[in-house]
């Protein structure tokens, strides 16, 4: 669960409502005209779907739940266990590899392994984990793509709302006491466009470019240790290399300068 995608909307509707009592209204006026939210958040769905591909509009749904209660992946974890397959491939070579890939939960690390079980040439296996990576960040980036083109869309149909609520108004000039009720109806659409825009469609679109950029940035670590398993590097080294790829303070608690002393001694030897 992604606690900081709910907390950041919960936070940002209190504060909307908290705005609005502080000015004396009602969190109720903004549903005072459902129409204007029908055609903010229908009209918006309507364009991002005439602009993309409908396969990509049908995960719309999976996509919002994915923003909030995506997998979180552990690159600690994933490095402890590269560094115990790296120390098995050492003592007993690649093919020992082919049974611990089978408990790997990760597709992506599995396919890498399994590479090297089959004996593939080094630069081959790069290529096709290249590709799968780069084949994941266009599938991700068309789906934030489908929330950022919604949050385009969302303000000029709050414009357009209130465009023909003001047409409106102008039918009801004879009749001044309904035309403070139909002036606030006109610019709710406004008001619902900004909203919608710029606390859902926006912030749900970053935030899947956000676990788009840590999914790709985790793959590459992968791939990093997959390449390096193949390549044979001490299981020390090998750790060290794949905490580059993590922030200081998450990084795994083996020192740098015992894997610099052991790459030492080996270079002596």
């Amino acid at each position: 669960m992604d606690l900081a995608t709910i907390f950041g909307f919960i936070s940002g509707v209190v504060i909307l409502v908290a705005v609005l009592i502080m000015d004396g209204g009602s969190p109720a006026e903004l549903f005072a005209h459902p129409s204007a939210l029908l055609l903010i958040i229908g009209g918006s769905i309507a364009a991002t779907t005439i602009s993309s591909p409908l396969s990509a509009v049908k995960k719309l749904p999976r996509l919002l739940l994915l923003s909030a209660f995506g997998k979180r992946n552990d690159p600690r974890a994933a490095i402890e266990v590269l560094v115990k397959m790296a120390d098995k491939a050492r003592r007993e070579g690649l093919l020992a590899l082919e049974d611990e890939s089978k408990k790997i939960d990760d597709p992506f690390l599995q396919k890498g392994v399994m590479l090297l079980v089959d004996g593939v040439d080094p630069n081959q296996v790069r290529d096709i984990l290249d590709k799968e990576i780069e084949h994941m960040v266009g599938r991700h980036r068309e789906g934030s793509g489908l929330f950022l083109a919604a949050g385009g869309f969302a303000p000029t149909f709050g414009i357009i709302g209130t465009v023909m609520g003001l047409i409106g108004v102008l039918k009801q000039l004879d009749d001044p006491s309904s035309l403070a009720h139909a002036i606030a109806g006109a610019f709710l659409a406004t008001l619902w466009g900004l909203l919608s825009s710029n606390l859902i469609f926006l912030p749900i679109g970053a935030k899947l470019k956000s676990k788009s950029d840590q999914e790709t940035k985790y793959r590459e670590m992968l791939m990093e240790g997959v390449l390096s398993l193949q390549a044979g590097e001490n299981p020390r080294i090998l750790r060290e290399k794949l905490n580059t790829f993590l922030p200081p303070n998450t990084r795994s608690s083996k020192s740098s300068q015992s894997a610099v002393k052991e790459k030492s001694q080996e270079a002596r030897a």
